[in-house]
């Protein structure tokens, strides 16, 4: 907002005519004039409103009232009477097609001038006491029969008219006599009156008898049949719609807060040609403002700026509703519009305005509209000094909160407890503890009572200050002036967690506070998840330890919290401390126990973690998903695969059971590793029919894991179904494609495959291995040998798998020169051999008799010291020296096998057996073979 500069002059003779309240608009061009320089070029001199309460409403020059005006309640319009405007208002507004009076009368006058009259209506006020309850939401009611024939002149209906006699030829002035006088004291006479009236062809063109009538149907909340009445106004009665009918339904919206009921009666008036007044904008601004709807009040302010209405208060509401909203530039506009529409201020607009100012930070803005107020002619008022005070308060200015808070004595006026409330606040966020305990001292001595703020702020600067006895103090306080326990509780602990001195509550919190966390479930919760929180678990198992309160599943409940707070706090040990301190139940809770398991999996204890599934298992609790799930992620995590799949088998056994997909997950892989291809192909089908959401993580796991298990045109469709939805694959599963196609010879898929995964960026070394062994298998030496050169080219160097891969083709193939050359350079790459390396070449020079070689190799092995032979070693050389006629030999290496604590498999014995038969040792090779049943093998 731009700066205020006030080049002012003030007039000599405005003392004199101070105690005079009206208001003076100037002309602009007079150089005598004071003039606010965000007014623009308007200038003028306001008087003071003596009270905001009583301010009069504008007269307005469209037509005069008749002589039996109706009159409204003054209970409820001092909430607006200031945005109905000011006795000297003349209101500028197109003649709406009919010749304007010049007489000039106050509309509202009937707010001021009605006299209470005790209402013998109990049903009203528990009406609205109802509506008060349930939020100002009200059942629309019907109020009368409008086809009627009850009469009310007569002895039964027990209404009394003062002995006045009444009949079919009494005038209309009488009859709305009556009615006005049944409507001030009882609703259902009224409206029984007002069929009468209607019977008796009383509401002809009778204006004011259906403005009685809309009063007692507002405040009964009958819309509809207020809906009714102003079309039978127009349509039966021939009664012109006015300003009037409209402002008393909007009148009881106000009252009852209803703001779309308001906005509805606003928008039928205007459907019905009917121009609002100043009173109209007033009372639909204050609705709208009490209800935060800024469309409706962007729209009705537009509307009122536009008819050329000014209503003051309308641009405080306007104004007020943006600064609430932190819409600033909008409200930068509306005092835009004070000062194009030369709008002269009255007390609210002023404090409004540096309301606005305060609420941005903008307090030399502020000051100056302070100034400028009160250059206008406007006594020192508390409310303005209190906002500015709050306004520095909330930028912990407190130097010049402090001078405006001196000021007040010199101007002559006495701080209130609003004051001194803004002071404690604003030294309280400076964090001056000596200045705002002074404020807070003077406070009380004055008998005034802080309010929750300020006590909130003193415990937090002695908490900060370490001031225990006036902690204590602050909290008896507290609860002496009504507070809540749990949330002076709340307060507490917010304010040592902030400081992080949550270890010294213990020793502050006792008597009837500690009493009710003791009683009281809630705040027992509170103080022990704040003791847990901050690795108190001492403390907080003594609370729970001495609760008083009895409340089994709220108890199981906390305890739950408590251990998964301990967990996400990275603290699984006092997760096992609080479990372990938990009372004995003979049934076991099931998230309890499953959260427990999960604990014990994360700190690989998974003796306990089995023992409490085994206890939920031998129970009479039924095992979620959850519960699975966590189960066989403990012993997939502790290499237990079969125990895993033995879980999973009992999953399947307990009905209504249905895996997420994580757990599904978990299950695709226990079953790869186990090399389940039958369980693996089973539930790729139930995946299938169950129609699971298939998203990229799904497509990768199942293409991973059942590579084995489907064939290779299931696998293909998989593949192309997950690129066609736009997933893209790892690396991973591009490599187990390939190697899928591969095996398959599907060379052309499989280099479709390659490509795909080079122009993604995620072929690795893998991917050209896979591809390299593929060829090798097929014999497919020259892709081989290009693929080799192409992995060279692209930055990889040949790893000693693509060597491996070379090996083994050549040497099956024969091809023993090109099998010397890729051993002599895989030597001069630097690559150590492994295993593999080893076992191909004692395979290919075993196949070929070279036993020189063979021994070559086996020395080289067991020399190297770090790796040494192994079962496939072994395996591989017994078939060697059984080739080679060796079969002693063989034989020796079973028992060095064992002597080196390498059990023979299968492929042992059969390649021995073999080498026996081979060598007509048939006896040896029955009694090997009768050892291999013995064992089971």
């Amino acid at each position: 907002m731009a700066s205020l500069k006030l080049p002012l002059y003030v007039d000599s003779s405005w003392e004199s005519k101070k105690l005079n309240c009206t208001v003076k608009a100037l002309n602009f061009t007079d150089s005598k004039c004071w003039v606010p320089s965000f007014l623009g070029g308007g200038a003028f001199v306001v008087s003071p409103f003596c009270n905001l309460k009583h301010i009069r409403v504008s007269r307005l020059e469209t037509e005069e009232l008749e002589t039996s005006e109706l009159s409204l309640d003054n209970e409820g319009v001092d909430g607006f009477e200031g945005e109905l405007g000011n006795d000297s208002f003349v209101t500028e507004r197109p003649n709406l097609g009919r010749d304007s009076q010049k007489g000039k009368f106050n509309v509202w006058k009937r707010f001021r001038r009605v006299k209470k009259v005790p209402r013998d209506s109990n049903h009203r006020s528990s009406f609205r006491l109802k509506d008060r309850k349930n939020g100002m939401e009200e059942n629309p009611m019907i109020a009368f029969d409008v086809n009627s024939d009850e009469s009310v002149i007569d002895s039964q209906n027990g209404v009394d008219f003062h002995d006045e006699n009444i009949g079919s030829d009494s005038s209309l002035d009488q009859c709305n006599a009556i009615l006005k006088e049944l409507e001030r004291g009882n609703d259902g006479k009224a409206l029984s009156f007002f069929r009468w009236m209607r019977k008796n062809g009383k509401l002809k063109k009778n204006v004011t008898a259906y403005n009685l009538i809309l009063r007692v149907l507002g405040r009964r909340g009958d819309w509809d049949g207020a809906e009714g009445m102003i079309e039978e106004m127009s349509m039966e009665s021939g009664c012109k719609l006015t300003y009037q009918v409209f402002n008393t339904l909007i009148y009881a919206c106000h009252k009852k807060g209803l703001v779309e009921l308001g906005a509805k009666w606003f928008h039928m008036m205007l459907e019905n040609g009917v121009q609002p007044n100043i009173a109209t904008f007033g009372m639909l601004m204050a609705l709208y403002q009490k209800g935060w709807h800024v469309e409706e009040a962007e729209f009705a302010f537009s509307m009122m700026r536009n008819l050329k209405i000014m209503c003051q208060s309308a641009y405080s509401s306007m104004l007020t509703i943006y600064t609430r909203m932190r819409l600033y530039d909008k409200a930068e506009e509306i005092i835009g519009f004070l000062r194009k529409d030369e709008v002269i201020l009255n007390l609210e607009n002023w404090l409004v305005l540096l309301n606005a100012y305060c609420q941005q930070g903008k307090l030399l803005e502020a000051e100056q509209v302070l100034a400028s107020m009160n250059q206008a002619g406007f006594s020192p008022n508390i409310v303005a000094y209190n906002t500015l005070i709050t306004g520095y308060g909330k930028i912990s200015n407190m130097l010049d909160a402090q001078r405006l808070f001196g000021d007040l004595k010199r101007v002559g006026v006495d701080p209130d407890e609003t004051t001194y409330r803004s002071m404690i606040e604003g030294w309280g966020r400076t964090d001056n503890y000596e200045e705002a305990n002074r404020y807070y001292v003077e406070l009380k001595r004055l008998g005034h009572k802080p309010n929750s703020s300020n006590l909130y702020t003193m415990l937090n600067l002695q908490v900060k200050h370490g001031d225990e006895v006036d902690v204590v103090r602050t909290i008896e306080e507290m609860m002496h002036t009504g507070g809540e326990k749990s949330t002076i509780l709340g307060i507490l602990l917010q304010a040592y967690e902030k400081l992080e001195l949550i270890r010294e509550v213990p020793s502050i919190l006792g008597g009837s506070l500690y009493d009710h966390v003791l009683r009281n479930q809630i705040a027992c919760s509170s103080l022990v998840m704040a003791y847990v929180k901050n690795s108190m678990i001492d403390d907080a198992l003594k609370v729970l330890q001495e609760k008083q309160w009895k409340d089994a599943l709220f108890e199981d409940n906390l305890y739950h919290l408590l251990i998964c707070s301990c967990k996400d706090f990275g603290h699984p040990e006092n997760a096992v401390k609080v479990f372990t301190c938990m009372p004995k139940s003979d049934k076991p809770n099931l998230h309890i126990i499953c959260t427990m398991i999960d604990i014990y999996s994360t700190n690989n204890n998974f003796a306990e973690a089995e023992k409490l599934y085994l206890m939920l298992k031998n129970s009479n609790v039924k095992l979620d998903t959850i519960t699975f799930s966590v189960v066989v992620r403990m012993y997939m995590k502790s290499g237990a695969l079969e125990e895993a799949c033995s879980v999973l088998d009992d999953m399947d056994k307990q009905k209504n059971i249905v895996p997420d997909t994580y757990l599904l997950r978990d299950m695709l892989r226990i079953y790869q590793r186990c090399d389940k291809k039958d369980k693996l192909a089973d539930l790729y089908y139930k995946l299938v029919k169950r129609g699971v959401i298939w998203d990229q993580e799904m497509y990768s796991c199942v293409i991973n894991c059942c590579a084995r298990a489907l064939p290779v045109d299931e696998l293909s469709r998989l593949f192309d179904e997950m690129l066609k939805r736009g997933f893209l694959p790892n690396t991973v599963t591009f490599n187990v494609m390939l190697d899928v196609y591969g095996k398959s010879r599907l060379f052309k898929r499989a280099r479709e495959v390659f490509s795909m995964a080079k122009k993604c960026g995620l072929a690795d070394v893998i991917s050209y291995n896979t591809l390299i062994a593929a060829y090798g298998r097929s014999k497919d030496f020259k892709n081989m040998s290009s693929t080799v050169q192409k992995m060279h080219f692209n930055g990889f160097s040949v790893s000693l798998e693509a060597y491996n891969c070379m090996l083994d083709a050549y040497g099956k193939e024969g091809q023993m020169e090109k099998f010397r050359n890729v051993l002599e350079r895989l030597k001069e790459s630097g690559h150590s051999s492994d295993h593999y390396t080893y076992n191909i070449m004692i395979n290919i020079y075993g196949e070929l008799g070279w036993l020189e070689e063979v021994s070559d190799v086996l020395a080289e092995l067991k020399e190297s010291g770090s790796i040494g032979p192994d079962l496939c070693s072994y395996n591989t050389l017994i078939k060697a020296y059984g080739i080679a006629g060796m079969v002693e030999r063989a034989v020796d290496l079973v028992k060095e096998m064992r002597k080196n604590g390498i059990e023979p498999d299968r492929i042992t014995y059969t390649n021995l057996i073999n080498a026996l038969r081979k060598n007509d040792k048939f006896l040896e090779a029955v009694k090997w073979s009768l050892w291999m049943k013995q064992i089971g093998l």
